[in-house]
């Protein structure tokens, strides 16, 4: 290991390094090193090469276990279950704050204003400063708020719309009768049956067209709050005797409400949410908050309207409105300062009433990141997770004075991160390598970032160090016709006419907010999904690959999700122990009673509730995380039982399976894109965004067809490195050899340089946002200078060695 000790200047009482001994948490080989404090390191290399590993599983989780042993005996008997991370000594080390991309993800009612805790600063201004209704007494803060009793409108309990029945809903058809299933909304089998016997006995007519019944009587049927109780006498089969008894009558508007909001079955509620319609609530016109708190007024404005303001808009209220009073000038300025640091990481586009679950992971990051930094914490470590995900070039800039002044405040900043311009601001470097899986996890350097360049084997010095990377490879391509979308106006999309041309590789460019997800994740996939039908269309199918999880609990995998797992649990069940024993597939799921451990239920972990703290996952204490019991795990297929099967990588496994066809084209899939290092039982909540829509692609890559397919995904380069985007793009490209089309909404310049035609959204984000600016081939719109994308691709093209002039696809005419 190559090692370098030039530090920032040492403190003459304690030790300026945080100094790691043995670490060999996941795929970490016994790993020594030493971090500076005070300092920004980051932390590098491919893909799965051990670098989260080092930060999260080793660093951060110690921090956290020693938090926990000082706080109380209850939780440090909560460290024995969670266990503690695989390393020798860590010494050094401060107190810990993670901004991690994987954590849970927000509730419906948490937004942009709870998160960075700025709608606490909103409603402690309107209660001190606001201008009152005369003769209205002040309010206390809390009734400013949708989220407690003091502040929600009665009506819709704060969520702001409201879900209503209608009759049209429950009986789509009004020419069938009851007898013959008019009221849809009711349930099936025996229920549905016994609600209409028992409206039988009350006297109404279930065989005469509902639409003939009288309208008070439809009514009462379907809206009634009573819940008469009559005597029913079944009518009697030959082969069966059928005694009265007792029947209870539920209108059917009652009988979905309660569905909706008391059953546990997703079914049952996904099914009850068809006859019900969501609309504004009609008592604060979807405001959330009751009269008296939106009588309340500062600068002319409700305190919905300011919360439905972008963060950009709001300050600008707040630095035009008058101070009238001490309390309105300390607490606008106090909410000034919070918004300031929001805005300077690109995310002025936001409203503060924007539903967090809608943000992204990068997003949500950022959102934290903003709110530490107006914190005031000094002497602890920030450990980041990519937080250049989902950042235009020159936003990146941007955080990279953030996270400047997280050190200079005295904090020690560690970051896991792919984007090159941040790797050559670090103060230090780590390079976690050489390879993924089980061939990385040694640190190939430590050190200042200058003198990466002298190692050999270091993917990552031979993207930094690059004078020029190889020149484009290839012509633009031709298009072969085009998709035309006119007067779209969805979210900031204000009548935007776009064209994507077909059988070329179209890069979407533009800054965070600027409208990209929203063109092609809802305007084309919509346009194209409705089109899919005319026999005309070029286009035969559509494949969506988004970063959404490939499931939100262990149960979920790799294998499960890919379909891998059912060919495994074949051939586990042709085995002859299992023969012998009678067993059926069925023995070898984790989800299913029988061969599963049943002290985790097959999850292999038990959910260890924190009373203050976010709860954490422990391996099962009866299987030790095999997810199985015994008896399944004596029955072995070439040598292994299934959960070392589940524990095998993608590169093992490829080798293991080389007889099974159908097991080989998935792995082969799978290793193309670059997960050879990911586990066949790899939980899904250990899966990042990226990695998540990679294995969907791979899972479509391997059942590739010859109808014309366009792909649409967002940002697939997040959380690569450069030498695996090389990897994806490869892929990518290869789609469209096949003569299918590719658009992706991107933010690595390397791969806009790349493509054959350019789509780039701006000029900023949220309102300041939803215009094209420029489209044409990366040299066109390099060439235009118009918006912020044009000088960083001018700059990749150049790097590229591109020698292409204007010429290129362009939508056929």
């Amino acid at each position: 290991m190559h090692q370098s000790h030039q530090s920032p200047a040492p403190h003459a009482h304690r030790d300026p390094f945080v100094r790691v001994r043995g670490a060999r948490e996941h795929n970490l080989r016994g790993v020594d090193v030493d971090l500076p404090r005070d300092a920004l390191t980051v932390f590098t290399g491919v893909s799965g090469s051990g670098k989260s590993s080092l930060a999260f599983g080793t660093l951060y989780a110690e921090a956290q276990r020693r938090y926990f042993e000082s706080v109380a005996p209850y939780a440090r008997r909560l460290i024995h279950q969670i266990g503690a991370p695989k390393v020798d000594s860590v010494t050094g080390l401060p107190p810990a704050v993670s901004l991690e991309q994987r954590r849970s993800s927000p509730g419906s009612r948490s937004s942009v204003g709870t998160v960075t805790m700025l709608s606490n600063s909103l409603r402690m201004l309107y209660s001190r400063a606001g201008s009152y209704p005369p003769g209205a007494e002040r309010l206390d803060s809390d009734a400013f708020s949708p989220n407690t009793a003091a502040g929600a409108c009665t009506s819709c309990h704060g969520l702001g719309r409201i879900h209503r029945t209608s009759e049209e809903l429950l009986v789509p058809d009004p020419a069938l009768s009851i007898r013959q299933g008019a009221i849809a909304a009711w349930p099936g089998a025996w229920q549905g049956k016994n609600l209409r016997d028992v409206l039988e006995a009350l006297g109404h007519d279930v065989d005469r067209p509902w639409r003939e019944l009288p309208a008070k009587e439809r009514e009462w049927i379907l809206f009634t709050e009573e819940q008469p109780v009559v005597t029913v006498h079944p009518v009697r089969e030959a082969d069966r005797i059928q005694r009265p008894y007792q029947g209870t009558y539920m209108s059917a508007h009652r009988y979905v409400m309660r569905t909706f909001a008391d059953s546990k079955s997703a079914t049952l509620r996904a099914r009850a949410e068809k006859f019900l319609a969501d609309s504004p609530c009609p008592a604060c016109g979807g405001r959330r908050l009751r009269p008296e708190a939106l009588a309340v007024t500062f600068a002319g404005y409700g305190i919905a309207a300011l919360a439905a303001m972008s963060l950009s808009e709001l300050d600008g209220v707040l630095a035009a409105a008058p101070a009238e009073g001490e309390a309105a000038r300390v607490l606008s300025g106090d909410l000034r300062s919070r918004i300031g640091p929001v805005v300077e990481l690109g995310l002025g586009y936001l409203s503060l009433d924007r539903a967090a679950p809608t943000l992204s992971a990068g997003e949500l990051q950022r959102l934290r990141l903003a709110t530490q930094l107006r914190s005031g914490l000094f002497g602890v470590v920030y450990v980041l997770d990519e937080p250049s995900a989902g950042l235009h070039p020159a936003d990146t800039e941007a955080l990279l004075g953030v996270l400047d002044r997280l050190k200079e405040a005295g904090n020690t900043v560690f970051v896991v991160e792919h984007h090159l311009d941040v790797v050559r601001h670090a103060d230090w470097l780590v390079d976690v390598g050489p390879l993924a899986g089980e061939h990385g996890g040694q640190v190939l350097y430590s050190g200042p970032p200058q003198a990466l360049a002298g190692v050999a084997g270091s993917a990552t010095a031979r993207h930094l160090f690059a004078e020029r990377a190889a020149s484009r490879e290839r012509p633009v391509r031709g298009s072969t016709g085009s998709v035309r979308l006119e007067g779209v106006g969805l979210h900031n999309l204000r009548d935007v006419t776009a064209e994507f041309p077909l059988g070329v590789f179209t890069a979407v460019t533009g800054v965070s907010g600027s409208g990209k997800s929203t063109l092609v994740g809802q305007a084309l996939a919509r346009e194209v999904g409705e089109r899919l039908a005319e026999p005309e269309f070029p286009v035969r199918r559509l494949v969506e690959v988004d970063q959404k999880p490939i499931g939100r609990t262990p149960r979920s995998n790799l294998a499960t999700y890919t379909g891998l797992f059912d060919v495994v649990r074949r051939l586990f069940t042709a085995a002859p122990e299992s023969r012998a024993r009678g067993w059926k597939a069925g023995r070898f799921s984790f989800n299913v009673a029988g061969g599963r451990c049943e002290t985790c239920q097959g999850e292999g972990f038990v959910s260890v509730e924190l009373l203050f703290l976010p709860s954490t996952y422990a391996p099962c204490p009866e299987c030790g995380g095999a997810r199985y019991n015994a008896e399944t795990l004596q029955v072995r297929y070439a040598g292994l039982n299934i959960a070392e099967v589940l524990g095998l990588t993608v590169e093992a496994a490829a080798g293991f399976f080389e007889g099974v066809p159908a097991a080989a084209r998935s792995l082969r899939a799978l290793q193309d894109i670059g997960l050879g290092y990911l586990r066949l039982g790899q939980p899904a909540t250990e899966l990042s965004g990226g990695e998540a829509q990679r294995i969907k692609l791979a899972t479509e890559l391997q059942r590739l067809r010859r109808d014309h397919t366009l792909y649409l995904l967002d940002e697939p380069t997040t959380g690569l490195h450069p030498a695996d985007v090389r990897v994806l793009l490869r892929q990518l490209h290869g789609l469209v050899d096949a003569g299918h089309s590719v658009v992706v909404v991107e933010h690595d310049m390397e791969v806009v340089a790349g493509a054959d035609w350019v789509i780039d959204l701006g000029p900023g984000g949220g309102t300041d946002g939803g215009r094209i600016l420029a489209a044409g081939t990366p040299a066109q719109v390099a060439a235009s200078g118009l918006g912020r994308t044009a000088p960083y691709l001018a700059r990749a093209l150049r790097d590229q060695g591109a020698a292409f002039g204007p010429s290129g696809p362009g939508p056929s005419r």
